[in-house]
């Protein structure tokens, strides 16, 4: 890892992407190539190869750095060790399957560093979902409820890559699937947000943590979880030291 302090660190959470992990570093470090920058893969407790392999890439990726959980405690938890440990100002995640392309995260970034810090959040939208059609029907319904019910401005807050402001992130609550909710919880906390389109590719190995139906029992309980958060917050206005 380079001692110089980097300003972006890529944070990808991981659970048995083996066959997947090593590549995808690989095309972070092409794809943010001459920035400063560093990658954090969080390993959430893999019961494959996952973790071996990315230690083995590290010898060839000199931004690279591994966490581990010792118990699996889901996505959000994994990105939220990964922003604890991470040292630049601005955050990137990906999803761990690869299916984000790397190659579009520098807009996303270049975007939010030449806006003011008011905002914080610039998220991707998955222009041509590689999905299935079940999957794609039930998140453009997930969607356009949470959209309703919240008034978050964001057409698909489950596209992993974002980039935002860590100060900004560690601001928020922590809850489990938060990731989802980002969007929502920048906005309550006085934050805006802005959008780009990003691509989106077919998984290539392992398979798919979630379904439909595990997601829909998760979302009612979260949905009602943001509604209430945002009934409860409060705003001081410019705060200043005397």
């Amino acid at each position: 890892m380079s001692k110089a302090t980097p300003q972006i660190s890529v944070v990808v959470p991981v659970h048995d992407e083996e066959g997947a992990a090593a590549a995808l570093a690989r095309e972070i470090a092409e794809a943010l190539k001459g920035r400063a920058f560093e990658m954090i893969f969080v390993d959430d407790a893999s019961r494959d190869g996952t973790r071996a392999e990315l230690l083995a890439a590290k010898a060839g990726l000199p931004q690279l750095r591994v966490l581990s959980h010792a118990s699996n405690a889901g996505q959000s938890r994994a990105v939220r060790t990964g922003v604890l440990a991470a040292r630049g100002e601005i955050i990137l995640t990906l999803d761990g399957d690869g299916q984000n392309p790397p190659g579009d995260g520098p807009a996303l970034i270049d975007l939010l560093q030449s806006l003011p810090p008011a905002v914080a959040l610039v998220g991707g939208r998955r222009a041509k979902r590689q999905d299935s059609e079940a999957k794609r029907w039930a998140s453009r319904w997930a969607n356009r409820i949470r959209k309703r019910l919240l008034n978050d401005d964001a057409d698909d807050t489950g596209c992993g890559l974002k980039a935002f402001r860590r100060e900004a992130y560690l601001r928020l609550p922590y809850f489990d699937h938060m990731h989802r909710y980002l969007p929502a919880l920048m906005i309550r906390e006085g934050f805006e947000n802005r959008y780009l389109d990003v691509g989106h590719r077919p998984r290539g190995v392992g398979r798919s943590k979630y379904t439909n139906w595990s997601r829909l029992k998760a979302s009612v309980s979260d949905l009602l979880g943001v509604m209430w958060l945002k009934t409860r917050a409060r705003r001081p206005g410019a705060v200043s030291e005397l």
